[in-house]
């Protein structure tokens, strides 16, 4: 049983309706389905490719973190824009909508356990999870979810890559940590178990991090690429180390923080970024990773509505995620896919 949980109530995926009978004029909030991941009659979905979104309902981590809370708010925005996205794939592909996890009313702590046990079950179901957070305190419970659904097997090297402005290494007590310590508490945590740590960020800002953290990532063996590296630097020089490290994983956890863009791409968050990434390079890195097929989860952290002038930065998230579904579908399905879908 997840605690803190609950389905998500599915009058929010609604809007524009061209047809309600031709597939080819179908928006995602007539295609997506809802899931009770407590429901334990469920079988695992048997098709070709399915997701379940799954949201993160937390910005504890950035209140305690000093940072701008809102994010909580933000799995609620991200899908009524999803909602507006048009069904460029193939009916093979499947969307669930598989509720919330809450940390309104208990620790942080507590609701990352919690949204662990949900994460796993949505893989234990079949289906790529889909996490929309909150703030970037998602990323502990999330990769803790993966961790354990790959306990018992042999291709258990589970390889982090984060697109961020922070490396999200700062030191914290035991037990209490914010959303700036996420990757310091995985890097532990795979220390007791006995598992590697190999954690990789794009976007990272000297300007947002101390000394102290490039000495931690150094030591940690992080690897990372500067914000202006991937705004003044070649992307084909990006993809081949990219591609170094993806080959030493067997499965990848990718995690987007939206403060990683350029504030005018993303005003709401918490932490804006007056000169962060540009979203068509984030675009085309994401492609290319997602080509690999090792990755196992996806999430994106960071909306506040509060501070989102036009829903510009939940708007930018759901772009992103249609990225990840297409890129997927495009790879999986091959030529099952919708055939008149531009590439």
């Amino acid at each position: 049983m997840i605690n803190h949980y609950s389905p998500q109530e599915m009058g929010i995926w609604s809007g524009r309706i061209d047809d309600e009978n031709d597939y080819e004029s179908f928006r995602w909030h007539q295609w997506v389905r809802p899931l009770d991941l407590n429901d334990e009659s469920l079988s695992p979905f048997d098709g070709k490719l399915g997701f379940g979104i799954l949201g993160f309902e937390s910005d504890q981590g950035i209140e305690l973190n000093k940072g701008r809370f809102g994010a909580a708010a933000g799995p609620a925005a991200i899908r009524k824009e999803l909602a507006k996205l048009p069904c460029q794939f193939s009916k093979d592909l499947k969307i669930f909508d598989c509720g919330n996890v809450t940390s309104k009313y208990t620790t942080l702590e507590a609701s990352q356990d919690e949204l662990a046990k949900a994460v796993k079950r949505v893989l234990e179901l079949n289906l790529f999870p889909l996490v929309l957070g909150g703030g970037h305190e998602t990323a502990f419970g999330h990769y803790k979810g993966l961790s354990t659904s790959l306990d018992d097997r042999e291709d258990n090297k589970l390889g982090i890559l984060n697109f961020d402005a922070h490396f999200d290494l700062r030191p914290y007590e035991k037990g209490t940590g914010t959303s700036g310590t996420m990757f310091r508490q995985i890097a532990d945590y795979t220390k007791e178990n006995g598992t590697d740590y190999a954690y990789y960020v794009l976007g990272i800002q000297k300007h947002s991090n101390t000394l102290a953290l490039f000495r931690t990532a150094d030591k940690l063996g992080v690897k990372y690429v500067l914000g202006k590296d991937v705004i003044n630097g070649h992307l084909f020089d990006i993809a081949q180390n990219l591609d170094e490290y993806i080959a030493e994983q067997d499965h990848l956890y990718i995690t987007i923080c939206m403060d990683c863009f350029t504030s005018s791409f993303a005003p709401g968050v918490s932490a804006p970024q007056p000169l962060g990434l540009d979203p068509e390079k984030v675009i085309l890195l994401l492609k290319h990773v997602f080509s690999s097929g090792k990755p196992m989860s996806f999430d994106i952290c960071e909306v506040s509505p509060r501070f989102d002038h036009d829903s510009v930065t939940a708007n930018l998230a759901s772009i992103l995620l249609y990225t990840v579904v297409s890129t997927m579908a495009q790879h999986k399905l091959g030529k099952d896919n919708n055939k008149y879908i531009p590439q």
